[in-house]
């Protein structure tokens, strides 16, 4: 019997947070519209960067057991060389989704040289 009434409790409160729901709805796609597409753009972007940046923690794993095993030093400076770039790639790819971001905000002036100097400073 009490599975049975916490349903009447929960339907009687649902009109009234349905109705709070649709004013929600109504007014929300004008100010929530324009973030959407940057947060799923955002989103992308950061489980590609997630993505490079297990690649390069396995590459620099697999660096310290070369140097361990005593590998050539000039393969392991080939995975190096390797690693580094495969970190430069997303820092570059972390950096255009702080690039299209900015270009959409509505300071796009000042995010895009705020972007721009932290290019320069890193880069």
């Amino acid at each position: 019997m009490s599975k049975s009434t916490p349903k009447p409790a929960a339907q009687a409160a649902t009109p009234a947070s349905a109705a709070t729901t649709l004013d929600s709805a109504a007014q929300a796609p004008a100010v929530a519209a324009a973030p959407e597409p940057i947060s799923a753009h955002r989103a992308q972007h950061q489980r590609d960067v997630s993505n490079r940046l297990r690649r390069i923690e396995g590459q620099v794993r697999a660096l310290v057991q070369m140097i361990e095993d005593g590998r050539p030093c000039e393969d392991i400076a080939q995975q190096m060389a390797a690693a580094r770039k495969a970190l430069d790639k997303a820092f570059y790819r972390m950096m255009a989704c702080s690039m299209m971001e900015a270009a959409g905000s509505p300071d796009a002036t000042n995010d895009l040289e705020r972007s721009t100097r932290i290019l320069e400073k890193y880069a």
